[in-house]
């Protein structure tokens, strides 16, 4: 039989590393497909150093590569909206399956890519953008379909999770730790996308749909970064026993679906509160098999790269099977797709820790306490801290309240005249699953 013919479009590190694994483990992925995969193309701005391309034919054209007619899979690496777009479009056109690890490209533009790619019989795969070599689109759409999916939360941008790494270990201000994850490759000269929740974003879109059933959304998703976490943040979350975590979060509720990507306490005895560094893990809990945890490399060229070839190796062993039998794009028939609207932020129920500074005088707390009795928001647990001038920091928990009646209580507190400056604060979650 002769072999599936592949052009990878973005030679860069990823690019660079489907190619080397596809070289290294060729016999392995052919024993599992029953079919050869050969790099036919190559489109790069650049040649990689990294890999010994030999005879395999290279431009700069990334569409040659979607016009190739000996092509049968394209791989987009490109990233962004356009040209990677249209370069999709292009290949499923021409009857191209496609594989991409362009977690912008699905969020945003995915539901218009299905729509093209069952109207001209191709498939179109995205394991690797998400998490990396973690296969949590396949454990999602495979492994956990018995179950209704009550909720998923993730740790799923690598850079975020470094910074906070880094803070609480060594105390460190938010800037420092940017400018030293820049140096060491992990966050880009623009490190918007990964520190203002951008990216996460991103991949929680596509989960929730996956875990769900519903249309991608991304313009809906709830976004908020870690820029605003101070040290003293991290070091008050680590007394009362969490953990600070940019977490993605989507839950399923009689309302509607959460779905939100935020700086959050978690216990710091829970399994995602203990990921470091730029490591990657996905909680989800099912209603069948409860919970279950994915941990792994979120980024790199290999393991990204071993998403993108075990995406190429489903396409293979489904190359020669009807439309109508093949695995949904978003693991549900489309015609079972649910309209559940995605709940307004202030709807959303969570607890709360709360960071102000008050004036030294008798009866600021009770003023404060007071606007929280009022919003019918209960305290977990309240503290003030030592200090040297009349200027005392105050820390305070709550119990799970609408978001709405906290920013409202906020407001009042705010307006205080001796409360000084913004109230800062951080959801809290148990994710006792």
């Amino acid at each position: 039989m002769k072999p599936v013919r592949v052009g990878i479009c973005g030679f860069g590190t990823v690019g660079g590393g489907t190619f080397n694994v596809l070289q290294r483990n060729f016999n392995e992925i052919t024993r599992r497909t029953g079919r050869s995969i050969a790099v036919e193309q190559i489109a790069q701005r650049r040649p990689n150093p990294h890999c010994d391309t030999g005879n395999t034919s290279i431009t700069d054209d990334i569409f040659a590569v979607a016009n190739n007619p000996n092509v049968d899979v394209l791989v987009e690496l490109i990233g962004g909206h356009e040209p990677a777009k249209e370069l999709v479009l292009t290949a499923i056109r021409n009857g191209k399956h496609v594989v991409t690890a362009n977690k912008a490209l699905i969020a945003v533009h995915g539901n218009e890519i299905f729509a093209a790619a069952r109207k001209h019989n191709v498939v179109v795969a995205y394991e690797a953008a998400i998490a990396g070599g973690i296969p949590i689109v396949k454990a999602l759409r495979e492994g956990l379909a018995a179950n209704r999916i009550d909720w998923l939360a993730g740790i799923i941008n690598g850079t975020g999770n470094f910074i906070l790494t880094e803070m609480r270990d060594k105390g460190r201000a938010f800037n420092d730790v940017l400018k030293e994850a820049q140096a060491l490759g992990y966050a880009e000269a623009d490190p918007t996308f990964d520190v203002e929740g951008i990216d996460a974003a991103h991949k929680l879109t596509i989960l929730s749909s996956v875990a769900f059933g519903i249309p991608l959304q991304f313009d809906q998703c709830y976004t908020e970064g870690i820029s605003k976490v101070s040290a003293e943040d991290v070091a008050n979350a680590e007394s009362l026993g969490f953990r600070i975590k940019h977490l993605g979060l989507t839950r399923c509720t009689e309302d509607g679906i959460e779905l939100r990507v935020h700086p959050t306490l978690i216990p710091e005895k829970r399994l995602l509160a203990n990921v470091h560094g730029v490591m990657n893990a996905v909680l989800v809990e099912g209603n069948a098999v409860g919970p279950t945890l994915y941990y792994g490399a979120g980024a790199g060229a290999e393991p990204t790269a071993s998403a993108v070839v075990a995406d190429l190796v489903d396409i293979v062993r489904d190359m020669a099977v009807d439309q109508n039998v093949r695995m949904p794009s978003l693991a549900f028939q489309e015609n079972a797709m649910s309209d559940s609207p995605i709940l307004p932020m202030d709807k959303v129920v969570t607890a709360f820790y709360m960071r102000m500074t008050v004036s030294e005088k008798p009866g600021v707390l009770a003023q404060i306490t007071q606007i929280l009795g009022d919003a019918g928001i209960s305290i977990e647990a309240i503290r003030q801290q030592t200090h040297v001038s009349s200027q005392v920091p105050v820390i305070i928990l709550t119990r799970p309240v609408a978001e709405g009646h906290m920013n409202d209580a906020i407001k009042a507190i705010e307006a205080l005249q001796d409360v000084n400056g913004e109230v800062a604060r951080i959801r809290v979650e148990n994710l006792d699953g």
